[in-house]
This record gives C-alpha cells, sequence and structure tokens, in this order.
C-alpha cells in the first residue's frame, strides 16, 4: 500500500474536499483514508503567515492580469510602501 499526503478540508455535507487533485495514479481506486482534525488548542495556534493556498492563487492571478492590462507601479515606488520594522 502507498501512502499520498495530502490536505483538503471536510465541506457543510460532511464530504472530504481536496485542495489540490492527486496526481500520478491510475484511476479508480478505492482508498483508505485517515482524517487528522486538530484538536482546539492546536486550531488556536495558526501561523498567521500560513495564507490558503487558494488565496494566494486568486492574488496571482488577479497580479497577473493587472500587469497584462499596464496598471503597474514602479518598483522605487513599491519601496517606499514597505514599512520596515
Amino acid at each position: 500500500m502507498k501512502a499520498i499526503e495530502v490536505t483538503g478540508r471536510i465541506d457543510s455535507q460532511g464530504n472530504l474536499v481536496l485542495d489540490e487533485p492527486i496526481q500520478g495514479s491510475t484511476y479508480p481506486h478505492q482508498v483508505r483514508v485517515i482524517v487528522l482534525v486538530p484538536e482546539p488548542a492546536e486550531a488556536e495556534e495558526v501561523d498567521p503567515d500560513d495564507t490558503p493556498v487558494e488565496e494566494i492563487k486568486a492574488s496571482l492571478r488577479r497580479v497577473l492580469q493587472q500587469a497584462k492590462a499596464g496598471q503597474t507601479r514602479p518598483l522605487s515606488e513599491l519601496w517606499d510602501r514597505i514599512d520596515a520594522e
């Protein structure tokens, strides 16, 4: 038996929804699934820098569309807006 680690979520109907399709396999297969659900204490310890993949993809699509449309700013202007800590 081969193990593949993926991430996903359980929707409001109780269905497991994977973040991305499993690649490199021949379908259909029956599989065994082990679901690891974070304990309440673990759920509170979410890394604030851990942006969801879908949010990152949406942001990249938006930026690419802006770049294609010529909606860009000079790099020097962007540096001025960065908060230095």
